[in-house]
């Protein structure tokens, strides 16, 4: 009679209980496992069996652990466990570094080598295994082992081979890695070109001269402009290194690691990208306040038809840029603009502004990329006749002529889950790294790590005519977007005590903007709601919209949140889906602070953190320094929380959680006392001119 074993289908996995060991945290699963039987006499291939047997299998799987024990766990059971090596690989940079793990790894491979007591068989299989994780590790993360000028940790595991792996390729294969680390290393100092994240630190740069006659916006085809900048977001997102986005990671991302190196430079770059892109759109509708309101419209026109072309090239990124852009105040605000535009193109703008709606934390956006990431073609539809036809006339050009698409996201939308992963879950259980954390936070990289490979699909060339126009063209910050803005247009509620008008002919409603309409800049990993106003400062949203803050909070008590496990989607997911105001339970809630001070430059980067019933306005304004990683006297600075159309002072002494208004989201900014009240007679002297102007 012969035995095989086969899992059907019936074939159950159940949690059973939580197991502890020195060191150490497991889930017990339960399987049960099938087998059949086969009579001797009986034909084999009619796969018909005479017995059908079952048993339960126990097997753990590791929760939290020390370092030592989660290092251990990548050989101990004497084969490699390639789901739980991928996501340690992926993930162990928030808990540990490079040298340190290397270290465990030798370390351990001498003492199994050395270890007469442990039986020959199991003996190879774990030295096997270990040599397997070191192969794995510097193929599939060389960055790691890049630390110029010394490399030490390649060195380390250079001499190592030489003395323990003779018979191997490793020590060739780490002297090649070095030598090529070498050399790239050095044709970036001698040809480096320095990136400068900041929104408005922009230097105008020359045309060069080969260039006779300069491009004007205008003249510019829109499908070129979408290419190029297309083009470049996928050349950005395709060097994107995944565990850069790791909120842990990324809350080191202002420290140095290295001349011209940050923590998390290639997400960085990114960032920066989609900022300059939002901040051009900005540029070209405001440049010039003495511009015809009809060729005004043409540039709000244009912008809308290259996001389209986005759209069908599937960049997500750039498109939600450009909505940003046209979303932010100081150009929505613009009525008689607005008001001019063609039906089609609002129709267009509304249905492109819908995919990145907020509504059940982006869930519009999220759906449509995992409908077409891998697809050849985008499938565009609209409520519009007009553009339908245009739209169906275009794919079936892409079908005939066998044209096919890359896919480039909004890195927001996955720098977002993990800052949420980030918040809500503790890094340590009972003492122990939670690893859990990192398995949820895998399943976010392997997203990323499968989009890059359909950004490799884009064949288009740099148009570096086209890159001289754009680096040349001259931005704006916030206040001086909103002083152009109000140079073309007035603002409708200083001044006069007429009703503010809420509808155009067009059906927009730009008079609304001047409080309600945003813009959102990706800045510092997450996304960010510029509310432009009249006054210095800035109302920004953090990424932690009313339905994520309802999310941060329910998983970091574990009652209602579904996390999906399947590899087309890791979104989070409320169990409550009304959104219209912050959550806030009786014990805690999510509140979102940026920091505005001096020795930081004002990039308004928000955090998010866990606010209790029990906290009084000085323990928020140590817990904020402490995030921000800044040193200073808590009685120094001031915590206000900002409002739609102002800022609401939070006194000293005070329960910030009973003192803070609950009609809007729970955003909070922290200032030197000194910066207020130097901001506060900055608003007065504003006011003050304005009205003499008017």
């Amino acid at each position: 009679m012969e035995l095989n074993r086969q899992e059907s289908q019936d074939d159950v996995t159940r949690f059973w209980r939580e197991e502890r060991d020195e060191g150490a945290i497991y889930n017990v699963f339960l399987k049960r496992v099938t087998y059949h039987t086969l009579s001797e006499n009986e034909n084999k291939s009619t796969n018909e069996f005479s017995h059908l047997m079952w048993e339960t299998q126990k097997f753990r799987v590791i929760k939290a652990g020390t370092l030592e024990k989660l290092v251990e766990y990548l050989y101990i059971r004497g084969e490699m466990d390639s789901s739980y090596m991928n996501v340690f690989l992926a993930t162990y940079r928030t808990f540990s570094s490079t040298e340190e793990v290397l270290a465990l790894l030798l370390d351990r491979y001498r003492a199994v080598k050395t270890n007469k007591e442990v039986k020959n068989e199991l003996q190879d299989v774990q030295l096997r295994t270990i040599k397997s994780v070191l192969s794995v590790w510097i193929d599939t993360y060389p960055e790691d082992f890049r630390e110029p000028p010394t490399y030490p940790s390649l060195r380390t595991l250079e001499s190592f081979a030489f003395d323990h792996l003779p018979d191997s390729d490793m020590a060739i294969r780490v002297k090649h890695k070095m030598e090529r680390f070498k050399k790239e290393d050095l044709s970036k100092s001698e040809g480096r070109i320095e990136f400068h994240f900041n929104l408005v630190d922009e230097v105008d740069h020359m045309i060069a001269a080969e260039y006779h006659k300069p491009l004007s916006f205008c003249d510019i085809p829109n499908q070129t402009v979408a290419e190029q900048l297309t083009y470049r977001d996928a050349e950005l997102f395709k060097r994107v290194v995944p565990h850069h986005c790791l909120g842990a990671v990324w809350a080191r991302r202002a420290r140095k690691v290295g001349k011209g190196n940050t923590v998390a430079g290639s997400v960085l770059a990114t960032i920066d990208q989609f900022n300059r892109v939002s901040l051009r759109v900005i540029a070209t509708i405001l440049k010039n306040p003495d511009l015809k309101t009809t060729h005004r419209m043409k540039i709000l026109q244009k912008w809308i038809e290259i996001a389209q072309e986005m759209r069908h090239l599937k960049n997500f990124s750039s498109l939600k840029a450009i909505i940003s852009g046209l979303q932010a105040n100081s150009v929505y605000r613009l009525r008689k603009a607005w008001g001019l535009l063609p039906k089609e193109s609002i129709a267009e703008f509304e249905e492109l502004s819908k995919i990145f709606s907020n509504e059940n934390n982006q869930l519009a956006s999220r759906n449509l990329l995992m409908k077409e990431a891998t697809a050849k073609f985008p499938d565009v539809d609209s409520s519009n006749k007009t553009l339908r036809r245009r739209n169906q006339m275009k794919r079936q050009s892409w079908i005939d002529n066998g044209v096919v698409q890359g896919t480039v996201p909004y890195l927001g939308t996955f720098l977002t889950d993990l800052t949420m992963i980030d918040t809500a879950l503790s890094d340590l259980t009972d003492g122990l790294i939670n690893f859990e954390k990192r398995r949820k936070e895998f399943e976010v990289l392997a997203q990323i790590k499968l989009l890059q490979s359909a950004s490799q699909i884009y064949t288009f060339k740099e148009n570096e005519q086209f890159w001289a126009w754009f680096d040349a063209v001259r931005v704006y910050d916030e206040n001086e977007s909103y002083e152009l803005s109000c140079a073309i247009e007035l603002p409708t509620d200083i001044g006069t005590k007429t009703k503010r008008k809420q509808t155009t002919g067009s059906g927009v409603r730009p008079g609304k903007a001047d409080q309600n309409r945003f813009s959102v800049f990706m800045c510092g990993g997450v996304i960010y709601d510029d509310k432009a106003s009249n006054t210095s400062s800035s109302n920004l949203d953090s990424p932690v919209s009313p339905n994520t803050a309802k999310i941060l909070l329910n998983l970091n008590k574990s009652l209602c949140l579904q996390m999906s496990h399947s590899s087309s989607t890791s979104s989070l997911q409320s169990c409550d889906s009304d959104n219209s105001t912050p959550f806030k339970s009786p014990d805690a809630c999510v509140i979102k602070v940026s920091i505005e001070a001096s020795p930081t430059p004002k990039s308004h980067v928000y955090k998010s953190i866990m606010l209790y019933n029990t906290d009084h306005t000085h323990t928020v304004i140590q817990r904020v320094l402490d995030k921000y990683d800044i040193r200073g006297k808590e009685k120094d600075f001031c915590l206000l929380q900002v409002l739609p159309d102002s800022e609401l002072s939070i006194p000293e002494k005070v329960n910030v959680f009973y003192a803070m208004n609950n009609n809007g989201d729970y955003k909070f900014v922290l200032r030197t006392k000194k910066e207020q009240e130097a901001l506060t007679q900055s608003k007065k002297r504003g006011r003050r001119r304005l009205k003499l102007t008017l």
